[in-house]
């Protein structure tokens, strides 16, 4: 109940929108983070493009997001180590997705060492397999309680609020895994990572990674005379209007 309670809360709150501001000049980006780098090389299969095929590595999404803040925060590479095991590496890879992803990040003698590769992009790309393996099964972030959110009426100001908060979280040098949906449409209810931020024609424009696409940012936008977000360039999504939440910020959401 008290669960049901927090859920409907944090869906429909009724929040005056929060002053959005980015000057013309002004790009805010999480210190540290390359997209370049700090990311899969392997996408997210989308099902529906891929009928014929029974081997997709689909519907991990969410998954991808939060193991990519997981080694963002938790996972030192080191290209002049010795290469370990397949198995070696999916064990590494375990430990690192098994910590909160909400936690601070690890001090260098505190973080997990992946040897034998200089970066995430580079790790994935050579150890694809045993990545995957490590970051584990997709069950539990597809029927976690907080996706439900996407169902319910957001009331004025509840996205403003929720765009303010991306943006602060992206100031403190956090990157921000979101939730969006255009939900009742079966198109997009999907997760992608925010790292940064700058003025738009229409409002404030998110950077984002997205698990379908790994070899490009998306874009997001939050239209700030509308209260709303916009699928600017989300891979295989039509622009038009969505509603995104933060997700995996604390062990209740």
């Amino acid at each position: 109940m008290t669960a049901g309670v927090a859920l409907l809360a944090t869906a429909c709150a009724s929040v005056e929108p929060a002053a959005l501001v980015a000057g013309p000049e002004h790009h805010a980006a999480v210190p540290g983070f390359s997209f370049a780098d700090d990311t899969f090389a392997f996408p997210n299969d989308i099902r529906a493009r891929n009928a014929d095929r029974d081997d997709l590595y689909a519907n991990y999404c969410f998954v991808m997001a939060r193991g990519l803040r997981q080694f963002f925060a938790f996972a030192r590479f080191d290209p002049g180590g010795p290469q370990l095991s397949p198995d070696a590496y999916a064990e590494r890879v375990r430990e690192i997705a098994a910590r909160p992803p909400w936690d601070s990040p690890a001090a260098a003698a505190g973080r997990v060492v992946i040897p034998g590769y200089a970066n995430l992009r580079e790790f994935s790309t050579a150890q694809e397999p045993a990545v995957k393996a490590g970051l584990g099964g997709r069950f539990w972030t597809m029927v976690h309680w907080t996706n439900w959110r996407v169902v319910f009426p957001v009331q004025r100001g509840q996205q403003s609020t929720e765009a303010r908060a991306v943006m602060d979280e992206i100031d403190a040098g956090h990157l921000v895994q979101l939730l969006v949906t255009n939900w009742p449409k079966p198109e997009l209810n999907h997760g992608v990572v925010a790292y940064g931020y700058r003025a738009g024609s229409r409002g404030v424009e998110l950077e984002v990674w997205d698990p379908n696409d790994p070899q490009r940012p998306g874009v997001m936008t939050f239209e700030s005379d509308r209260g709303r977000f916009e699928a600017t360039r989300l891979f295989d999504t039509v622009p038009g209007p969505i509603r995104a939440f933060r997700m995996s910020y604390s062990w209740l959401r």
